[in-house]
Order: C-alpha cells, then sequence, then structure tokens
C-alpha cells in the first residue's frame, strides 16, 4: 500500500523523500549497530545507505537530462514530467518556440523537493528527540542505591581516628554503575546495597571497621576498611595460622597487598514457633584482596570480598580491577 502511494507522487517529490528516508534510518542503523557491535544491524544499515545512493544517483541524472535534454536521453524524471505536460504540435515552417513554463515548472520541482525534505527531516528530528522527553513506560528494575547515612551517629572511635571513612561513603564508591560490568555480569543489577559504621570484633569498639556490601543475582561484593595497627606482612602471618586458602602476595596501586580465600559462615534463622535459630554452617567459598591503606603499610588494610551462592568465583583480575576503582577514593592513613 505505502509504495503504491509512493508511486503516485511526482517524481521531484518521491524521489528526495526516499533520499532523506533512506539517509535517515540508514545513519540511525549504522549507530545503533556500532554502539551494539551487531553485525545483522551494520548490513541492514549498508543497505539502506546502498538504496539512497541509488536514489541520489537516480535524481542527479534527471537534473542532468533536464539541463541538456537530447532524444535519446529518457529517465524516470523525464518520463513523468513527459506523461504529465501535454507536448505543443510542431507547426509547418516555424522552428521550436521557446517554453516559458520551463523556468517556472522547474523552480516548482524544487520547491516541491525541497518542501519535502524538510517535512521528512523535522519528522526525523521529533522521532530522535521525542524519547528523551517523554515518560517511559519501562518497568525494569531500578538498581539499588545507597541509604543515606548522615543522621547516623558515629562510634566515637571514628572522631579519634585520622581520616577514617565512613560506611555511606564505601558504599557510594562500592555501588558503581560499571561493578556488574566489572564482575563479568553486565545485564546484572545491584538488588540490595548495605552499609554499616562498625568497628572491628574483639576490640572493645576501640578499631573503626566500616564496611558496604551490594549484592547482585550472581555475586556479592563487600568492602571494609580496618583502622588496626597491623601491616601487611603481619596480617599475612595471621592467615597462615588460619583458614585463609591460597595465599598470594602482590602490590596494587603501590601499596602492598593479598589474596586470600576462606569459607563464609551460613547461619539459618527459624521465625516459626520458639524462634530458635539452626547451627552456624560453613558458607561458600569467598576471595579476598586486602590492600594496605597507605604506601608504606603503616597499618590497617581494606579488604574486598567477592562471593556467590553457587560458590563460583570470578578471576582474581575482577578484584584488581574492583580495586583499582574503589581504592582511590578512600584516603590513604595519615602519618602518626
Amino acid at each position: 500500500m505505502l509504495g503504491f502511494l509512493l508511486r503516485l507522487l511526482p517524481f521531484w517529490v518521491r524521489e528526495p523523500l526516499l533520499i532523506a528516508i533512506g539517509s535517515v534510518l540508514g545513519v540511525r542503523i549504522m549507530y545503533l549497530a556500532f554502539r551494539d557491535h551487531d553485525r545483522v544491524a551494520a548490513g541492514l544499515g549498508v543497505v539502506f545507505l546502498v538504496f539512497t545512493a541509488i536514489r541520489v544517483y537516480a535524481v542527479i541524472r534527471a537534473l542532468r537530462a533536464r539541463r541538456n535534454p537530447s532524444p535519446a536521453a529518457s529517465v524516470d524524471g523525464a518520463a513523468v514530467d513527459a506523461a504529465a505536460q501535454p507536448q505543443p504540435q510542431p507547426q509547418a515552417g516555424t522552428g521550436p518556440r521557446p517554453g516559458p513554463d520551463t523556468p517556472e515548472k522547474e523552480h516548482n520541482a524544487w520547491s516541491q523537493a525541497v518542501a519535502a525534505v524538510a517535512v521528512v527531516g523535522a519528522l526525523a528530528v521529533a522521532l530522535w528527540v521525542a524519547p528523551r522527553f517523554m515518560p517511559s513506560d519501562d518497568n525494569a528494575p531500578q538498581p539499588a542505591s545507597c541509604s543515606g547515612g548522615a543522621h547516623e551517629e558515629l562510634p566515637k572511635v571514628y572522631k579519634d581516628t585520622p581520616k577514617p571513612v565512613t560506611g555511606e561513603e564505601l558504599c557510594k564508591a562500592l555501588n558503581r554503575s560499571d561493578l556488574a560490568k566489572l564482575l563479568g555480569t553486565p545485564g546484572e543489577t545491584a538488588t540490595t546495597v548495605s552499609s554499616t559504621n562498625n568497628t572491628a570484633p574483639l576490640t572493645d569498639g576501640k578499631v573503626a571497621q566500616p564496611e558496604a556490601e551490594v549484592t547482585f543475582d550472581t555475586y556479592t561484593v563487600n568492602v571494609s576498611a580496618t583502622y588496626n595497627e597491623l601491616s601487611t606482612d603481619q596480617y599475612v602471618k595471621l592467615m597462615k595460622f588460619g583458614d585463609e586458602k591460597d595465599i598470594k602476595t602482590l602490590t596494587v596501586l603501590g601499596r602492598p597487598a593479598v589474596l586470600s580465600s576462606d569459607h563464609t559462615m551460613k547461619l539459618e534463622i527459624n521465625l516459626g514457633s520458639g524462634g530458635s535459630g539452626g547451627p552456624v554452617e560453613q558458607g561458600p567459598l569467598a576471595r579476598t584482596l586486602s590492600v594496605a591503606l597507605d604506601r608504606n603499610d603503616r597499618g590497617g588494610y581494606c579488604d574486598i570480598t567477592v562471593w556467590s551462592t553457587s560458590g563460583a568465583l570470578p578471576n582474581d583480575s575482577v578484584l584488581l580491577n574492583i580495586a583499582e576503582k574503589v581504592l582511590p577514593r578512600i584516603p590513604e592513613r595519615p602519618v602518626r
């Protein structure tokens, strides 16, 4: 139906219209194909651009034929105009008379072509810009965000610790828009996000240990900063006495660091009659990257831990990439 309607239009309206539509669609499809790395869309965009190039070539031939008419020249535009306009009958003994209507007809054709291109261009711009201003009906779940903890009173040890980071600041540093991509699961969104301003266990509240946690469908990432006096060497020695596995020392952003593995804890709470809970069990394996809070390793460290309920772990490069994004937002420990 659309093709039949297009055939009814005059040549000098139909061809500029097809050129405008083909060029807009071709450029748009090629842009989307380049952004999404879609070869099929790229092929479709090439088809539209080739189609547009053919129509441009046809218009150029028609313009040349109108400027240099010859008996043998026959193009689509000349054929349409010849069919639409009655030809004057030659008279004996007289030469061809100049056609006074030719300049006006050519002027009208160009006006129609320019008007058609302008209308299509306006429609294309409207279709391109409209999604940015129209309300979206997308019901896709939005990623969880860090809850504001501005009114939460910090423990006293945070005031006594030079430049400590808070749980909210850790949350903002960790809950990045590209965190799922860094984990190797770019299609996922954060389901839960939390942060706390804790103190380290078994320290009687004398060591600040803020932490933040972001949970996805596949992985959970936890970041904590412990402001104690342990250097990385001392921390590695403690690991060897514990159950940590696959211990590997390295340097991250010029700071001493260590990779280790350990099991998480699994705790079940029964909310039924009696409210009793089950025993603490061994949870899935977690991989942790511990990095010193300063380059001189004067004590304290930042832990970046990743685990999943399935027990699968990402490569160590994932932890390193997350550390390179998060650590610059945690102030280094000043000289005491």
